[in-house]
């Protein structure tokens, strides 16, 4: 996942943007940006904080970074969405599935050294102090 796109996403529960993004893994590729700076809009996740046009960006250290493992958590309602493999699995609660559910849950585990202690134990929709499936 790029942090271009942190420019765009938003909870699919209560919409709430931007989300907070908490990279595990990252890695460099090679690219160049086609577009003046800055890249992004209306917020910066390379930098964690809203864009003024008349800051400086490292937009071309920033475009070369692909999140591969990570977290994005909303502030505003709790819930939080992995990054796996360096796709962000964002769906709205009514669309976790049980597999899901089972997947997520080890992901928290298996991550419990880096992630938040507030998603651990009160992460929406589920947590691992209410883990049962």
């Amino acid at each position: 996942m790029k942090y271009m796109l942190m420019d765009l996403l938003a909870c699919p529960e209560c919409r709430h943007f931007p989300l907070k993004l908490i990279v595990f893994e990252q890695e460099e590729v090679e690219r160049t940006p086609e577009r003046e700076r800055p890249l992004c809009e209306l917020y910066c996740a390379y930098l964690g904080k809203e864009v003024k046009r008349e800051d400086n960006y490292p937009c071309e250290e920033c475009y070369k970074k692909e999140v591969r493992e990570g977290l994005l958590t909303c502030d505003s309602c709790g819930r939080w969405f992995p990054i796996i493999d360096e796709i962000p699995r964002m769906l709205p609660d009514s669309l976790r599935l049980k597999r899901e559910r089972r997947n997520e849950l080890d992901f928290l585990k298996s991550n419990s050294h880096r992630v938040p202690k507030s998603v651990l134990e009160d992460g929406k929709p589920y947590n691992l102090r209410n883990q049962e499936v």
